[in-house]
């Protein structure tokens, strides 16, 4: 069915949770349909930083002997959005996925953002931004999942942990049964849901556990579609879930597509992608999908294709006389 012939709903990414119809507002966040931006951080990668620690030895010789070239092939390829986060969240993303590390040989305490080389920004400082958005959208609520963490030692782990309780304070919730609700979040004044993925976190009721990523590990849509579709039918996860729309390009086809970037496979393969898309079903079914994450968040409209999801919720309580 096609988005267009649903009752419409009032579009305002900037505040879609509270724009939805009240009846979805008792609805479990785990069973909504929410946009979430796949290496969130990417946008700000920094050309001349090191390699993360674990990128292969044949990258590492490449980049010592042709720096000049690799660089900037590395760069297209690791980038996967071009808007900052603050914009992200503009654009209806509720989902980041935030993959962090210490640099390694770095005396300071700083941790970055990572994919293939490290971030400009720190960490902490992005988290800020973060936490200074939420305070002028006080019914939005995000899911930030922090994972990797190359090169951090426990002593840095409970450091960083400590510096998420300072940034976000009350907006943290803790660790719940998976039926919370938005209603139910905005009674306590909860905006962050935090998952955390390193055993550190199980000494922390504030931090939740790993969220599952269906990553297909395809560079086409098709190959994309049929791995989602093949995930579908195993079932959904009982909590939050990750459906990632994203393209990845092995060095193979890299090297085979020198003209190419991410963006333009991104691009070359959308409008497959979201015609899958606005096929798909939030809810509590075997078959139905929860977050969904994807590459370029600003160039293509992931937001509002996911949001509008929420729709097909509404005609399927109506039918059943729920509401």
């Amino acid at each position: 069915m096609c988005l267009s012939d649903r009752r419409d709903i009032r579009m305002d990414c900037d505040n879609w949770m509270s724009a939805l119809p009240e009846e979805l507002w008792d609805v479990p966040l785990t069973e909504l349909a929410i946009p979430g931006s796949h290496d969130a951080m990417s946008y700000c990668l920094d050309i001349r930083s090191p390699l993360v620690r674990s990128e292969s030895d044949v990258l590492r010789l490449l980049d010592v002997f042709c720096c000049c070239f690799t660089r900037n092939v590395i760069f297209k390829w690791a980038t996967t959005q071009d808007k900052t986060i603050e914009e992200q969240l503009s654009l209806g993303v509720r989902y980041f996925d935030l993959r962090i590390a210490h640099k390694q040989n770095d005396s300071s305490p700083d941790l970055y953002f990572t994919h293939v080389l490290y971030t400009h920004l720190t960490v902490l400082e992005t988290l800020v931004s973060v936490s200074g958005w939420l305070n002028s959208h006080s019914t939005e609520v995000v899911v930030l999942a922090c994972s990797h963490f190359e090169g951090i030692s426990e002593k840095l782990h409970e450091a960083f942990i400590f510096s998420i309780k300072k940034i976000f304070g009350s907006k943290l919730c803790p660790k719940k049964e998976p039926d919370i609700s938005l209603r139910s979040l905005w009674a306590s004044g909860y905006q962050v849901i935090l998952s955390y993925e390193d055993q550190t976190a199980a000494r922390h009721p504030e931090l939740w556990p790993s969220i599952p990523y269906w990553w297909a590990n395809q560079n086409t849509a098709a190959g994309v579609i049929s791995y989602l579709d093949w995930k579908k039918e195993l079932g959904r996860p009982e909590s939050f879930f990750v459906s990632g729309l994203n393209l990845t390009a092995d060095r193979f086809y890299i090297t085979s597509h020198m003209k190419e970037s991410l963006r333009t496979l991104t691009m070359k393969n959308w409008e497959c992608l979201s015609s899958w898309l606005e096929e798909q079903v939030p809810g509590a079914q075997q078959q139905s999908l929860n977050i969904i994450a994807g590459d370029f968040v600003g160039p293509i409209p992931l937001g509002p294709l996911i949001i509008r999801l929420n729709q097909k919720l509404l005609r399927k309580n109506n039918k059943n006389g729920i509401y």
